[in-house]
């Protein structure tokens, strides 16, 4: 038993360890890229703003659909949300940009809290249909609603910000994205939310209360989006219903977590550089980057299911697996 408590103490140790050097790492690079438009001038910092919105969007629809085993498509909803409360913000006047991004997020949030109690009455294919019913609803309504401007939507009254100043904005959310999954990944939490992904019913036996477990992802993840939305209604400002509760937002999400690699810590970095870089590669050729997209996604769920990330893993395990073999080279040079 003593050894056993040792055991356990030492990997809460090494684990914590391996903690505080990612988070360093983590801010050691935000700080670099913060500096990045001053080398890669206006069209890569325009590329970089948008990889961040997504990078955004990529590790809060991994919360939900890695993690959490809720795959929405819904994600349209809360960015098209966050767009309307900024810009309604901004141009009411007396706030400021902080402030209105943190409101977009907090009513993002507050909406995801609101539809849960129907949306997770669904489980499975039904739970995904439910949100992106909910995604086309708000767009119908805010289509409608003259007060949010009709289907002409919103026009920001003062200029938006230069790119750069946006930028950094971008980085700064793209980092609290990155330590919440950190935090929510390292935690008790993460393995009680993917006990419910795993087995709802079974989790709910042995004391896990499920509802508040999905209902805080959700929430979490919403605020996200959210803040990504306003964010983005920012940088075009001017915003309507068709683009910001449009459905791409969903599909883009999704093709980046699953080709990056679902549930899988950094399959949303690694997602988010494979497809901006095609995206970048393709731009001349818009049908083709659609093609080759889907070709991909196919190619990735039947033959990779854990995305390039887990892919990159099994071929590390195997090179690993084969070198410590009877026989092979150790680090030293001298065979067993």
């Amino acid at each position: 038993m003593a050894a056993q408590i040792a055991s356990t103490r030492s990997l809460s140790v090494g684990a914590g360890s391996a903690g505080i050097v990612a988070t360093a790492l983590l801010l050691l690079g935000l700080g670099a890229m913060i500096f990045a438009p001053r080398v890669v001038g206006e069209y890569g910092t325009e590329i970089g703003f948008r990889a961040l919105i997504y990078l955004t969007l990529a590790e809060a629809w991994n919360l939900l659909a890695g993690y959490g085993g809720l795959v929405s498509l819904g994600s349209s909803s809360f960015v098209g949300i966050g767009a309307y409360i900024l810009m309604g913000m901004l141009n009411a006047g007396g706030f400021g940009i902080v402030t209105a991004l943190t409101a977009s997020g907090l009513g993002a949030a507050a909406l995801a809290i609101m539809v849960s109690p129907a949306v997770f009455r669904l489980r499975g294919l039904y739970f995904t249909v439910g949100t992106l019913a909910l995604g086309e609803a708000l767009r119908l309504f805010m289509i409608n609603v003259s007060y949010f401007g009709g289907a002409t939507g919103i026009f920001l009254k003062s200029n938006p910000p230069p790119t750069e100043v946006l930028y950094v904005y971008a980085v700064a959310l793209a980092g609290i994205a990155t330590l919440v999954m950190e935090i929510y990944t390292g935690t008790r939490f993460s393995i009680l939310l993917r006990s419910v992904r795993d087995d709802e019913d079974a989790a709910s036996q042995v004391g896990v209360r499920a509802f508040r477990v999905k209902l805080l992802a959700f929430a979490v993840a919403s605020l996200l989006m959210g803040a990504a939305g306003g964010l983005q209604a920012l940088k075009l400002g001017a915003i309507e219903p068709y683009g910001m509760f449009g459905l791409q937002w969903s599909i883009d999400t999704l093709s980046i977590v699953i080709i990056g690699g679902l549930g899988v810590r950094f399959g949303p970095i690694v997602g988010t550089i494979f497809v901006i870089a095609l995206a970048e590669a393709l731009a001349d050729y818009p049908e083709l980057h659609l093609a080759m997209t889907g070709v991909i996604l196919i190619l990735v769920i039947r033959f990779a299911p854990k995305g390039l990330c887990g892919l990159g893993q099994d071929v590390c395990r195997l090179l690993i697996g084969r070198w410590d073999r009877p026989g092979m080279p150790r680090a030293g040079g001298a065979l067993p």
